[in-house]
């Protein structure tokens, strides 16, 4: 197996564990050892590993029409987008693989009504230290630390503010801009939340000078934060959201919701060979159905309130520092540690969690998670940060 390894492309630092079963929670390798898995594959396990939900959807669906092309309509299709319209209060979508693709979509969308309707406006106002994706255009919209500098010459046409200086996305704004795109917690940054009251204003702003705004829920979305969207917690209403991770539960799917309005794709302008296909657009549907549920979504709220109480006591006890996020998406920050040998003993003490900073922690819990396991979590966490 080791010898098989060397043939996986190198583009991951990935430990030597090479995991074979999974349920809820829990990960198991191929030696038999256990995992607690606060990661979920970058929080996309929604309801944990191999859920009944999903398995039950991709039988069913996977024994009637797995792949009829995306150039016909189909029964879990049709069904999903309603759910999506539905749950955003937006009125079209368009099924995708991931993430990076649904906010490429998005990207296209705003320069296309731009071109349409604000006389070619093409750029997009996006934050320092956010993450949109590795395509070309989803890398130069980002604001990651050194994207600047790989795959030139970079996509232009996005400018980068701070996140939570209104004035500088107002200083920002210029005949040429079409949108402002960003995060309701910047994840891969370190779970730095953008705040309700920013976001608010960065809504009132938009309107103000007629520009769209875009609210990437990649990570955000399908309940993770203990609402169904993150921007709901502002009471906002964007003109475009995308949405991935854990809307497929763990297959590969996402989605770019849009108004009306601004919905000017032509035919031919955008597509893609398995976007919308009925298997995993049927696990879509499943997944929706289950996490908007209100009870549902309230016990992703109780129990990421459970978490950040906890954490922030481990924290206080160790002298570490704040504890931020929302609903089931939270970072520990840590004092005189370097998190990634953290996780890396946490691995070895059976415990998966993220290192996405030097001074941070990340935690991504299925939102199944029980309140037991957290505390598991935090027991196995204590002696992790003992090395």
């Amino acid at each position: 197996m080791s010898q098989l390894l060397d043939h996986v492309m190198k583009i991951a630092e990935r430990p030597s564990p090479v995991m074979v079963t999974g349920q809820g929670s829990w990960l198991w390798d191929r030696d038999g050892k256990r995992y607690l898995d606060f990661v979920q594959g970058w929080a996309v396990n929604s309801l944990g590993h191999s859920p009944r939900v999903v398995l039950d959807a991709l039988q069913a669906q996977g024994a009637r029409l797995m792949n009829c092309s995306p150039a016909y309509y189909n029964e879990p299709m049709v069904r999903l987008a309603g759910l999506l319209a539905g749950a955003s209060g937006l009125d079209q979508v368009f099924l995708c693989n991931s993430g990076a693709e649904a906010n490429e979509g998005a990207i296209k969308l705003a320069r296309k009504w731009g071109g349409l309707h604000r006389d070619g406006a093409y750029e997009i106002i996006t934050m320092v230290g956010s993450f949109h994706g590795r395509t070309l255009a989803t890398m130069a919209a980002s604001g990651k630390p050194g994207w600047d500098d790989i795959f030139p010459p970079k996509v232009h046409g996005f400018r980068k503010v701070p996140l939570g200086d209104l004035g500088a996305v107002a200083s920002a704004i210029t005949s040429r801009t079409v949108a402002v795109m960003l995060e309701p917690i910047q994840g891969e940054a370190g779970v730095y939340p953008a705040g309700d009251d920013y976001l608010r204003a960065l809504s009132a702003l938009t309107k103000e000078h007629g520009l769209l705004l875009i609210a990437d829920e990649i990570q955000t979305g399908v309940g993770r934060t203990g609402r169904f969207f993150g921007y709901e917690h502002a009471g906002i209403a964007p003109d475009i959201v995308t949405v991935g991770k854990g809307i497929g539960g763990g297959v590969p799917l996402a989605a770019l919701i849009a108004s009306s309005r601004v919905s000017c794709f032509q035919y031919g302008d955008q597509g893609g060979t398995f976007n919308g296909n009925p298997l995993m657009a049927a696990v879509g549907c499943a997944v929706v159905e289950t996490v908007a549920r209100p009870e549902f979504l309230k016990s992703v709220a109780s129990n990421g309130s459970y978490m950040m109480a906890r954490l922030g006591e481990l924290a206080a006890e160790l002298g570490h520092g704040e504890i931020r996020g929302r609903g089931l998406l939270q970072a520990l920050e840590l004092k005189g540690q370097d998190a990634k040998k953290v996780a890396a003993a946490a691995l070895d003490h059976g415990l998966l969690v993220n290192a996405p900073r030097p001074d941070t922690l990340r935690f991504m819990p299925a939102l199944t998670v029980s309140r037991d396991e957290i505390d598991e979590m935090l027991a196995i966490l204590k002696t992790s940060l003992g090395v």
